[in-house]
């Protein structure tokens, strides 16, 4: 059974850093294109990080320069890391970790596209 577990999640001052990652363990396939969304307080759905399953990454224009998305693998586990960088207020989000097998990457626009979705962590960033 495919499992998405996040972690790292936290409170952090303007300007600050922070990592969140997500844990895909139970996978059957090689290759796997991850990404992450974000959920603000408003409601507002926006694709933040993807890095797809021949290396290549993507980015929001909103946070290109200050976050890098990162992939691990490890005993039968692959692990995404977001580091955030220069953290603003709105970046203050609910962030979900996505996954996908499929030849053909969901990309950033539609976060349901993807067949798996971690729990979420929380990212809020005071001013």
């Amino acid at each position: 059974q495919v499992q998405l577990v996040e972690s790292g999640g936290g409170s952090v001052q303007a300007g600050g850093s922070l990592t969140i990652s997500c844990a895909l363990s139970g996978y059957s396939h090689s290759t796997y294109c991850m990404a992450y969304f974000r959920i603000t307080p408003n409601k507002e759905r926006e694709g933040v990080a993807m890095f797809h399953g021949d290396g290549t990454t993507r980015y929001a224009d909103s946070v290109k320069g200050r976050f890098t998305v990162s992939k691990a693998s490890a005993q039968n586990t692959l692990t995404l890391y977001l580091q955030m960088n220069d953290l603003k207020s709105e970046d203050t989000a609910m962030y979900y970790c996505v996954a996908d097998h499929r030849p053909f990457c969901p990309g950033l626009q539609v976060m349901s596209y993807y067949e798996y979705q971690g729990q979420g962590t929380q990212v809020t960033v005071s001013s």
